[in-house]
């Protein structure tokens, strides 16, 4: 066979990935970088599921969208959205098809990793006043360590009046921040396993140290704080016990690398691609021959349970008011649509190699990550996208330019995660999983490509502009 021909037969029969920074056009360089300038204010301003709500709310309403309510006449070209307690947000372009045809679904969650207040957090020891905290997710707990966090979230006061409380975030303020042990005095901790280094009832939040009162008084430091939260918030401790206060990390979003190429920031997973299907949506021009339907969900993290959560039955009461307007039903609406579960997916990282199979993983800078199933060791807990949801996909994404790849999350036995793709296929609409490759996935700071951010909002918005569902 002359080289040529070997050469002409291997590009035609064999998988070829190529470094996306070898495919991409100086137009779509510049496109990428205004693309992640607007991410990283996104994430600025979104720490918590509430606060990325409110912040969804607000760019839909500056692109026209109105809030829904059941009743409501739809019709082509409407853009809707419906608020579901202020942490989950669902938004509908209303399409030329109609409604029982199917939708063209994105599904990505907006809570992240964190730590909790208990219920009763606050107490004081040995002249030190602390908030107890119950984490929130899959976390690593020595990573929340001595890093400074900012709290945010609401307290709803006795008369009822909703305080929205935010610490730590803006220049000048105050941090909070849990303490670790110091090497001279940890050879005993040291010898134990890495998850029982530091036991979840020691991540308390420190919050003060000076007292008041006279000195024969008890709990004079505690006392000063409580005062100071009921002088800004109204509040006391009694109310502490119908709030939501969330301890996140106090860091902005900021490019990392000499080259400028990668985005670090607390909440990647899965604002990410939140955004990205946010985006997508709100940037479509016209109106698309099918309806597009972003849902930004809550409780993933925690298993997507909840009134708040993909398990819930709020999205299933927005799509058939839509489709009931349309005199459609929400099964056959179901049967013709399309899911993208907007999910991370875990980048292979050259530091730990052995627990990824190299040939079968994401990397940065490949675009945007494509997962068949995600589930843990025989697929336990995955939708498993069949071969034709696979090649509609491919076939959307190639057609509109979208840099993509495919993979597990891993080693068969080495672990495993989910995502809301199987509570979408559970409802009858075909799934798949995609989104960006991360790297120290649920840390307080996480890495992600910027090329792989802006192709995932490409292949969000290929979706999103489909004129037909899987065949």
């Amino acid at each position: 066979m002359e080289k040529s021909e070997f050469k002409e037969l291997k590009e035609q029969l064999l998988s070829t990935k190529k470094n996306g920074y070898d495919r991409l056009s100086e137009a779509d360089r510049a496109a990428m970088e205004d693309y992640c300038a607007g991410y990283k204010r996104f994430l600025d301003v979104s720490k918590t599921e509430r606060l990325c709500a409110a912040e969804t709310i607000r760019l839909a309403e500056e692109k026209g969208y109105r809030p829904y309510t059941p009743g409501m006449a739809v019709k082509p070209g409407d853009k809707l959205f419906l608020r579901n307690r202020g942490k989950a947000v669902m938004l509908a372009h209303i399409g030329q098809a109609p409604l029982a045809e199917g939708v063209q679904l994105a599904a990505a969650h907006i809570d992240s990793p964190r730590l909790d207040l208990k219920p009763n957090p606050l107490y004081e020891d040995s002249e030190l006043a602390y908030f107890k905290t119950h984490y929130y997710g899959g976390i690593r707990k020595y990573q929340w360590l001595t890093i400074p966090l900012a709290l945010h979230g609401v307290v709803i006061r006795k008369d009822g009046a909703k305080a929205a409380v935010h610490i730590g975030e803006e220049e000048g303020e105050p941090r909070l921040v849990i303490t670790d042990l110091l090497p001279h005095l940890g050879a005993s901790q040291n010898k134990k396993p890495l998850a029982e280094a530091v036991p979840g009832e020691t991540l308390n939040l420190l919050l003060g140290s000076r007292p008041i009162g006279g000195e024969e008084e008890s709990g004079r430091v505690k006392l000063a704080v409580m005062k100071l939260l009921h002088e800004k918030y109204g509040i006391t401790e009694d109310d502490l016990s119908s709030a939501e206060l969330e301890a996140v990390p106090a860091v902005k979003a900021c490019d990392i690398g000499l080259d400028r190429s990668l985005i670090g920031a607390y909440g990647h997973d899965d604002r990410v691609c939140a955004y990205a299907a946010l985006k997508a949506l709100l940037d479509l021009e016209e109106t698309p021959a099918r309806t597009a339907v972003c849902v930004l969900a809550d409780k993933e993290e925690i298993g997507s349970d909840g009134v708040t959560g993909m398990q819930s039955a709020a999205f299933d009461a927005f799509l058939e008011d839509l489709c009931a307007a349309q005199g459609a039903t929400l099964r056959s609406c179901f049967a013709g649509s399309f899911c993208l579960s907007a999910d991370v997916t875990a980048a292979y990282d050259p530091n730990y190699p052995d627990v990824f199979e190299k040939r079968n993983e994401s990397q940065l800078n490949y675009g945007v990550g494509l997962c068949k199933y995600t589930g843990a060791r025989g697929k336990s807990g995955a939708s498993d996208a069949d071969a034709e949801t696979v090649a509609y996909v491919r076939r959307l994404f190639d057609k509109a330019g979208v840099l993509w790849q495919i993979s597990e999350l891993g080693k068969v036995d080495a672990g495993g995660g989910g995502t809301v793709a199987m509570y979408m296929a559970n409802r009858n609409i075909s799934t798949l999983d995609a989104g960006v490759p991360v790297l120290s996935m649920h840390a307080p700071f996480e890495t992600v490509s910027k090329l792989d951010c802006y192709e995932t909002y490409k292949g969000m918005k290929a979706v999103f502009q489909a004129n037909e569902g899987v065949s």
